[in-house]
């Protein structure tokens, strides 16, 4: 599985709306099933293999975890790309394990995020800077992530795993905010209750969860080759905001995959807003052919990950 990676195939997912970002901070983030639909079809046209979904309301861009929601757009990618679905189990803040559950356990995709730890998931320093708000929700919603822990226990970790994993076949994007999650990670491998090849998606950048220095980054790829060695993972790299590009370029260069999309970042460079997540997709895109590597299409993903097909998920 690796020794793909080291030929020069590199996955890059894109993440297209997420539960991070608010209408207020950009107009280019989709909401609408019809928004994230075509969003997620210009990623694909553009290179990515993986599109990361959450679903927002209509009426006024809130997070939601209504599947409904999801299946207004699922089917439209489906039909329109051949790219690989990947549902959030993280949600946004608020939300139950069962809200979180609900649309994965209804789509069974090939792969879902799942964050390996509960944390501290900070975005309230942003309200300091917007005074004007589209949205009764959205300051209120920036401003208690000062007060609020994202919550993945080993319980928690354990019941996705089961019902999603062992109950449908779906592989996981298992994301690792800090060295800490790397060990929990480890912990799911040894109790075999995760199995290899592990998509590892090391991000950075959030408050709360490690820096986005590079030595941050080489700490975390030393640390998973130590627990994980090298064959049985595959590395990716999601740098929030300004670093994205950056981090993920350096990451490129050292082995990894990487992802993009205006979940993680608003911005295609310095001060200037990205206009579509395709935007983005095209950026990295460049950036890794430049350094004479291959992006890898759906099909690439779906071997290098041991996927189960995209004929055997429920939209």
């Amino acid at each position: 599985m690796a020794s793909e990676r080291k030929a020069g195939k590199v996955i890059i997912t894109c993440a297209v709306t997420g539960s991070v970002h608010t209408p207020t901070m950009t107009p280019h983030l989709p909401i609408t099933a019809d928004e994230i639909a075509q969003a997620s079809i210009g990623a694909a046209e553009a290179g990515a293999a993986v599109i990361h979904l959450h679903a927002r309301n209509t009426e006024d861009g809130r997070p939601t975890p209504d599947p409904d929601a999801f299946m207004a757009f699922l089917p439209r990618i489906k039909q329109s790309t051949d790219a690989v679905v990947n549902i959030t189990t993280g949600g946004s803040l608020g939300m139950s394990i069962e809200d979180r559950l609900a649309a994965p356990l209804r789509a069974r995709p090939e792969l879902c995020s799942l964050n390996m730890g509960s944390m501290n998931f900070g975005i309230f320093q942003v309200a300091k800077k917007i005074r004007d708000w589209k949205h009764g929700w959205e300051q209120p919603y920036v401003e208690k992530t000062r007060d609020n822990i994202v919550s993945n226990t080993f319980a928690q970790i354990e019941r996705f795993i089961r019902e999603l994993g062992h109950g449908h076949g779906t592989r996981f994007e298992c994301e690792c905010y800090d060295i800490g999650h790397l060990y929990t990670l480890a912990h799911f491998l040894d109790e075999g209750l995760l199995t290899p090849p592990l998509f590892v998606q090391t991000i950075f950048g959030i408050l709360g969860g490690i820096g986005p220095d590079p030595e941050d980054l080489m700490h975390m790829r030393r640390t998973c080759d130590r627990l994980f060695g090298r064959e049985h993972y595959q590395w990716s790299i999601l740098a929030a905001g300004r670093h994205q590009m950056r981090l993920g370029t350096i990451g490129v260069a050292m082995g990894s995959n990487v992802r993009v999309g205006l979940e993680d970042s608003i911005y295609l460079g310095p001060g200037r807003l990205a206009e579509s997540n395709a935007q983005q997709v095209h950026k990295i895109r460049t950036i890794i052919e430049a350094l004479d590597l291959e992006v890898a299409t759906p099909e690439d993903a779906r071997r290098i990950l041991a996927l189960k097909g995209g004929d055997q998920v429920g939209f």
